[in-house]
């Protein structure tokens, strides 16, 4: 059992956790069948305003970085157990999660502020990994 201030920050961390891997499975399976719509009404990218050649090829990068998404977020949902106790799921699991916030501040920097719900994304996976990383320092088995 874990005592002290890592008890207090079991829930949150679980809770950032569970959402955060929930939304990749959703999002992800969303995106990869409804590519169109999601370009449309997440990103405000209409496809048909694309050269065909473009829009397919857009379309298919972007199908494929949804599948990827709902990959992560599926393999963290099964691998959940090992994320919070062993150490190499552990940092598998922070250094994918932390790849992604690094990407967005990435776009930050170099492309300017995003969308209010890209905004939001982010600070939604940086306090996530915070309250993840914190607590499973108490959970995660020592070598």
């Amino acid at each position: 059992m874990v005592l002290g201030a890592n008890a207090a920050l079991r829930l949150p961390a679980l809770a950032f956790f569970y959402g955060y891997v929930l939304t990749l499975i959703a999002a992800g399976a969303l995106g990869m069948l409804l590519g169109r719509l999601d370009l449309r009404y997440l990103l405000g990218l209409d496809p048909a305003q694309l050269a065909p050649l473009t829009a397919a090829t857009t379309l298919s990068q972007y199908r494929f970085l949804r599948a990827i998404e709902l990959g992560f977020g599926v393999t963290a949902f099964w691998f959940r157990d090992a994320i919070f106790r062993e150490r190499t799921w552990n940092g598998l699991f922070l250094a994918v999660m932390a790849a992604g916030i690094t990407g967005r501040l990435l776009g930050l920097a170099f492309d300017g502020r995003p969308s209010i719900p890209m905004l939001f994304f982010l600070v939604f996976e940086l306090i996530g990994i915070t309250l993840i990383f914190t607590y499973s320092r108490a959970t995660v088995r020592r070598p």
